[in-house]
């Protein structure tokens, strides 16, 4: 059972990086300067940052030790997330770029918990 659940956790943060990657293309894209890296060919840890303008940082980092979000306003940190809810706040980030408005008008909604 938990070499099964040890493989999942596995394939989790493959899918997560794989997505952090393609997200900071798009972001990038729209012009939001934004970069993912990550450590090695395996795909096992991630760090995701982009700038929405404002001195507005947005920070994600994935490995098998935790998932963190921490978003940075003028060097302070405005709200710091784990686990769940640092995914879902990066969903909210997702769904930002969807619609058809420039993400940095959105950013109050991001902010909005701190």
């Amino acid at each position: 059972m938990f070499l099964r659940l040890a493989h999942q956790h596995r394939q989790f943060v493959q899918d997560l990086v794989m997505n952090l990657q393609a997200l900071a293309i798009v972001l990038e894209r729209r012009g939001y300067p934004a970069s993912c890296y990550t450590c090695g060919d395996q795909m096992n840890s991630a760090s995701f940052m982009v700038s929405l303008g404002n001195n507005h940082l947005i920070r994600f980092l994935v490995s098998d030790y935790g998932i963190t979000w921490t978003e940075m306003r003028d060097d302070r940190e405005l709200m710091k997330l784990e686990g769940a809810e640092a995914i879902n706040q990066l969903q909210e980030l997702a769904n930002l770029v969807k619609q058809p408005t420039p993400v940095c008008s959105g950013n109050k909604a991001l902010a909005k918990r701190s």
